[in-house]
């Protein structure tokens, strides 16, 4: 490997980390956009729960079938 393959690699590496910074950044602003930072009701915590309940039954679920498929 000579040093210019080897200079190609760590500018894509900080490119890349970049351009994903700015992308994360920007999709941030276009959903933040307009709404001011406040406290989730008690609704919503329940609603958040409840989500979470559910993912982690889905992830043992499917773990569950994979396990079974062996």
């Amino acid at each position: 490997m000579n040093l210019n393959q080897i200079v190609n690699m760590v500018t894509r590496i900080f490119i890349r980390k970049g351009v994903n910074w700015g992308i994360k950044k920007g999709t941030d602003a276009v959903v933040h956009r307009g709404k001011t930072p406040a406290a989730p009701t008690p609704a919503q915590d329940a609603q958040a729960r409840q989500a979470r309940d559910i993912a982690k039954r889905a992830r043992k679920a499917a773990q569950l079938t994979r396990r079974i498929g062996r």
